[in-house]
């Protein structure tokens, strides 16, 4: 009988993350498969399978926390991933932590699980406050108009931590010499009817002509909406949730040129040290579990699991903190990107964020650092797809913006 090793983990098969936790299950499923046809893992001249206990937290803390305790003290799993979004993760990584055990987390981006200084955490993802500092620059590139931005976010950790990275962004050199400056910040839950009804006479009192919204997928919906359907000229709008397949297929025409970032996509060219090409994982995913997607959360647990057997074979031992060192010495790249971490927090540091953008019904990856300094006369990639979408709605310019810049 073959030796095995069991890799543990919750995922969110039920409730809010529902639709993210079963993409990562069923990424991490074929995975298991692949890694297994291909002889398994060697462990110090040893061959062992892969075994996946993946059990439903149902999008809830308290389960997560239980599963996790189970999994690293008394069902003691040999490997740890994390789970699906920065609540859960914040949840099991003290208790990886705790028994010392490595927590390979993929799935939860916030930046404060990297202030923590756990020693046994390592990160996938690039962290929260990456997310759409890329769209700022696109923003400080577009040279028709002064940049008026809103911040609309929800008070959770990840959203701070998204907001607190477009700030920063703002705060840069380039964004302020190119006239970008925040006008509106609202922090709090958004009500279609109450909190429109508030926020979007400050928009306009404020001539916003450019909002990103961070917070949950929920959020992110009914904020893109609730602009589209309103009087208001806002021509450049980005959200965390425009990154997903499901944003423009439940939001139709009015996904139209919203900007939103990506930990990964399908088209991006990439030639792996490990494991299949972006095409390749996202056509085998197909093929192999029809009802589930494949955006990003697909893609990273599929990465982790590589990114395991890769460190677990460079260290060839389980131990722990060799395991762990393991994974700070790797610098590599998979379907995902390139892999490095911080040394001491375990932060990612190799990975890049995209940005993407909706045309025609479809995410295109737009170009995230323009050319400004060399003069021009063209638009960046991304942003002839942005006037583009404003012409598809006609929202151009209207003549009151010039006489509004002279009073900025």
């Amino acid at each position: 009988m073959a030796r095995s090793l069991r890799i543990g983990l919750s995922l969110s098969l039920s409730g809010e993350f529902e639709a993210m936790g079963r993409q990562a299950e069923a990424a991490l499923r074929l995975l298991v498969s692949d890694v297994n046809r291909e002889g398994g893992v060697n462990l110090g001249g040893t061959r062992y399978q892969l075994a996946l206990d993946c059990r439903d937290d149902a999008s809830d803390p308290e389960r997560c926390r239980s599963i996790y305790r189970a999994l690293c003290f008394g069902e003691r799993a040999d490997l740890i991933l994390g789970p699906y979004s920065s609540t859960l993760a914040r949840v099991a990584a003290p208790i990886a932590e705790e028994a010392g055990m490595v927590m390979l987390n993929h799935g939860g981006a916030a930046d404060d699980l990297y202030e923590k200084r756990y020693r046994m955490l390592v990160g996938v993802l690039s962290p929260a406050s990456d997310y759409l500092a890329g769209f700022v620059r696109l923003l400080a590139g577009l040279k028709l108009w002064r940049k008026r931005l809103a911040i609309v976010s929800t008070p959770s950790t990840f959203a701070e931590s998204v907001a607190a990275g477009v700030e920063r962004a703002c705060a840069e050199r380039f964004a302020k010499r190119h006239g970008v400056k925040i006008r509106v910040k609202y922090r709090g839950r958004f009500d279609p009817e109450t909190t429109a009804a508030k926020l979007f006479p400050a928009l306009a009192r404020n001539r916003v002509n450019a909002l990103v919204s961070a917070g949950d997928y929920a959020h992110d919906l009914a904020v893109m909406r609730a602009v589209a359907s309103s009087t208001l000229s806002i021509p450049v709008l980005a959200c965390v949730a425009a990154g997903v397949q499901r944003f423009g297929e439940e939001l139709g025409e009015h996904a139209e040129g919203i900007v939103g970032p990506s930990q990964w996509e399908e088209q991006v060219e990439i030639q792996p040290r490990l494991g299949p090409s972006p095409r390749e994982f996202g056509s085998r995913m197909r093929a192999a579990i029809r009802k589930a997607g494949c955006d990003y959360p697909a893609a990273q647990a599929y990465a982790a699991g590589l990114l395991m057997r890769a460190a677990i074979e460079a260290a060839g031992s389980l131990e722990q903190p060799r395991l762990r060192e393991a994974f700070s010495d790797l610098r590599t790249t998979t379907l995902f990107g390139d892999f490095a971490i911080d040394r001491v927090t375990g932060r990612q540091i190799g990975h890049k964020m995209l940005l993407v953008q909706w045309h025609q019904g479809n995410k295109v990856v737009i170009e995230a650092e323009p050319d400004i300094e060399g003069n021009a006369l063209e638009f960046p990639t991304g942003w002839r797809l942005i006037l583009s979408s404003l012409q598809i709605f006609k929202l151009s310019r209207r003549s009151e913006d010039e006489s509004d810049d002279q009073r900025d």
